[in-house]
């Protein structure tokens, strides 16, 4: 992840960001480790419309997967990351499509990344892309000192790649659900993916897929360079922005637990981690409620609740930020 404290060091602490998924063999699998679907029907819109079964499902087309990606699809499915976002998705929302995620090199003209179709049906993860993100984690570990915040037990190739690939699963399935659900954005669409990558990973995983995505996506904005015009203009935001906004939300999300680990040792500069609190109440508070007409009938109870303490944090940090602000002003 992006580090401000060891910029002298030999080693600087980077991040990476990459997602995919892969194996060999045409296999679908429920989100329980069966050979079943899991999911929930309906709703489309603000108004929930008649219940149908429709699902995520995970399937990974096997007979696809080059010899040299295999290891890669073989450590993400093993690791059922993938389905874990999925079982999330079936129980606690009814969709009014299908959605497939196919792990499989068969994929549409041009597409090299995981990519979610238009109609957000299908989302793709094409195993190239997984080898990426192994490659260069494991360029990572061997050449980048640990970040503090992130535990040493995790710091090698394997768990980094687990868990920014369960990360940018979660950037997919926000467009996916964007798309389907037709939710409101108030922003890029890419910024609200990003958005419930982390609402997803930060309330049902916890801090790893954030840390491992920030320290990927620092080792490709290092590897990037200077941001080209393409990258300025692109409806994606710049790399490393990316990373800080992964950290911030983190950070925000539970200040008093990590103020140490990402502010005071410098991954997440003092003067963005003032905005941060605030900053996941409103992600938080407005992911609860966009999906809210969408929850299912055994989430419902739940999810409501979760979006009115949502609210309630929202209302609370929103006061704090101004109090902070005129502190931050006088100062100056």
């Amino acid at each position: 992840m992006p580090n401000t404290a060891t910029a002298g060091s030999s080693k600087t602490a980077r991040v990476v960001l990459s997602g995919m998924l892969a194996l060999a063999g045409a296999v679908v699998t429920g989100c329980g480790g069966e050979t079943h679907n899991t999911g929930q029907g309906p709703g489309t819109g603000p108004r929930p419309q008649a219940a149908r079964s429709s699902k995520v499902t995970v399937v990974y087309e096997t007979g696809t997967v080059e010899p040299e990606d295999r290891e890669a699809v073989t450590l993400i499915r093993d690791s059922r990351v993938l389905e874990r976002s999925a079982d999330w998705v079936n129980r606690s929302l009814t969709l009014p499509h299908d959605m497939v995620v196919k792990v499989t090199a068969d994929v549409p003209p041009g597409v090299t990344d995981a990519v979610t179709q238009a109609d957000g049906r299908t989302i793709y993860i094409p195993p190239s892309f997984l080898t990426e993100i192994e490659k260069a984690l494991a360029d990572v570990v061997k050449t980048v000192e640990r970040p503090a915040p992130f535990p040493a037990s995790e710091y090698n190739t394997d768990d980094l790649t687990v868990l920014s690939t369960e990360f940018i699963f979660g950037h997919e399935m926000g467009h996916a659900l964007q798309r389907q659900l037709l939710l409101a954005n108030l922003g890029l669409e890419e910024d609200a993916a990003d958005g419930y990558a982390s609402f997803y990973t930060v309330n049902e995983v916890g801090p790893g897929p954030s840390l491992a995505a920030a320290i990927l996506f620092d080792e490709i904005a290092r590897k990037e360079g200077v941001p080209t015009l393409e990258k300025l203009s692109s409806d994606h935001p710049i790399t490393q922005q990316r990373a800080y906004n992964f950290l911030c939300y983190l950070e925000g999300s539970d200040p008093k637990k990590y103020q140490q680990s990402l502010v005071d040792s410098g991954y997440l500069p003092k003067t963005r981690a003032p905005l941060c609190p605030q900053a996941w109440a409103m992600l938080d508070y407005g992911w609860w409620t966009q999906l809210q007409p969408h929850f299912s009938a055994s989430f419902k109870a739940q999810g409501d609740e979760e979006q009115k303490k949502a609210h309630a944090r929202l209302l609370t940090e929103t006061k704090a930020l101004a109090e902070r602000i005129d502190e931050i002003r006088k100062s100056q």
